[in-house]
């Protein structure tokens, strides 16, 4: 999943970026609100972590821009004010959800993996589909409730992208934006190469290849 981050902290910002990408997130990082916007509207991101206190353009101003544009990126708001009517304004502009400063990297990650659950639509706590759960902290998968296999970090960062997304058709391109971020050197051929991998863990009739077009993870429920 591709995180963009948006901190003006020198060291706060580059820290949470180390962090996140350690636990299987690509992440953008922008630390003033006119690259944040402009990033905003690219289709690549599948959630937006925001800090209102920012140079150049407000966060708030940011997030209402980005709504009156229709870009409905699931946001999480980051405040070092901790007022109610800051959290009713960031609510009003169209936040998601919202954490005062400071916080624990792990609440922020527990606010994260809720807001990409509601997005599309998996309620429950764990990432379950099609006989397989996605263990998010161990970055293990069982598989019909026999077998258990350790990933990769970049099978994980795939197998949760492909369950996020059941059923739809999802090209190399876009797989690999969501799972690069813009600091990696990227490769769609290896995309196919770690596919394979993921193939022989938790069998092949889950991920589809349509060909010229890209790849179908299936839900066998």
């Amino acid at each position: 999943m591709r995180i963009l981050l948006v901190e003006d902290d020198p060291a706060l910002g580059p820290d949470l970026k180390k962090e996140l990408a350690g636990m299987g997130y690509a992440v953008d990082l922008a630390d003033n609100g006119v690259d944040a916007e402009a990033l905003g509207y690219e289709d690549i991101y599948d959630l937006a972590v925001l800090d209102l206190g920012l140079p150049q353009r407000p966060g708030i101003e940011v997030l209402k821009n980005w709504r009156k544009r229709s870009n409905n990126i699931p946001t999480l708001i980051l405040t070092a004010r901790s007022s109610w009517q800051e959290k009713i304004d960031g609510f009003d502009a169209g936040a998601d959800d919202y954490l005062a400063k400071p916080f624990h990297t792990e609440e922020l990650v527990a606010r994260m993996t809720a807001l990409l659950r509601r997005a599309k639509q998996q309620p429950t706590k764990q990432l379950e589909i099609s006989g397989l759960i996605l263990n998010e902290k161990t970055q293990a998968v069982s598989v019909d409730g026999v077998d258990e296999f350790e990933l990769t970090g970049m099978e994980y960062k795939l197998l949760r992208y492909f369950m996020h997304n059941p059923g739809r058709l999802l090209s190399k391109l876009q797989i690999v934006e969501h799972i690069y971020d813009d600091g990696t050197e990227n490769d769609s051929n290896v995309v196919e190469a770690y596919i394979k991998m993921l193939r022989k863990k938790i069998g092949k009739e889950r991920i589809q290849t349509k060909r010229g077009q890209g790849y179908i993870f299936v839900n066998q429920a």
